[in-house]
């Protein structure tokens, strides 16, 4: 007599792993406006991704500062303490990555830069990112564009088109009509993560479907296309 399988209890189906969004700050201060910074790109991508995805996120705030010897160390031996492995490791694994530096002689800090020294140049390929800065003025703004973003670049990873700089009067101001307030460039750098993570290529390795523009196509056929055109 055959007998029908009984359908999978509740408890036995798989469930949706929640993503993993990472925020290295390295600021040197306790309290840090720098970590504040980094906290608050956080929260605004995982409201996104909680109201427009319904998906789970789970936030991770890495502290240089905290990790400052052991990132020397390893700098001088080759061998990362188990404290600066496990950072590492979930940088490279995150979903999603925020990075967020003061300002220091109008370039990101050492110890931001030592860091990410030690980050395998391909870890971070594809892998969406955030990119933060904090300073006593504005007119430090540009470190974002001709110092983080080439990094971010030339480690290959996919960085957010809004990046967001606080200087200290910009905490707790509103902003003027021609400029948007911090609160504002923060939603929407945020928002731009959230949507890079669920619509480009996943870090955590979903597979990437290919279309048209990804067929290639060998350099002799396109020689032999243009000769025929």
């Amino acid at each position: 007599m055959s007998t029908t399988p009984a359908a999978p209890s509740a408890s036995s189906l798989p469930l949706t792993e929640p993503l993993r969004i990472v925020a290295v700050s390295a600021g040197l201060s306790s309290p840090s406006s720098t970590r504040l910074l980094a906290e608050r790109l956080a929260g605004a991508a995982r409201e996104r991704l909680l109201t427009e995805q319904d998906r789970s996120v789970e936030v991770r705030v890495i502290e240089l500062r905290d990790l400052a010897v052991d990132i020397a160390n390893h700098l001088v031996t080759g061998f990362p303490p188990a404290a600066l492995e496990k950072a590492i490791k979930e940088v490279a694994e995150a979903d999603g990555l925020i990075a967020v530096s003061p300002v220091f002689t109008a370039s990101y800090s050492g110890l931001f830069k030592s860091f990410f020294d030690l980050i395998d140049n391909t870890a971070l390929t594809g892998k969406p990112v955030v990119i933060g800065a904090t300073g006593g003025t504005a007119r430090h703004s540009l470190v974002l564009e001709h110092a983080m973003r080439p990094l971010f670049a030339y480690l290959r990873a996919t960085v957010a088109p809004t990046s967001v700089y606080a200087a200290s009067e910009d905490w707790g101001s509103s902003a003027d009509e021609y400029t948007e307030g911090l609160p504002s460039r923060i939603r929407r750098a945020g928002g731009e993560l959230a949507a890079l993570i669920t619509g480009g290529r996943a870090a955590s390795g979903a597979p990437r479907t290919r279309g048209l523009d990804d067929e290639v196509v060998p350099f002799e056929q396109q020689l032999a296309d243009l000769r025929l055109d």
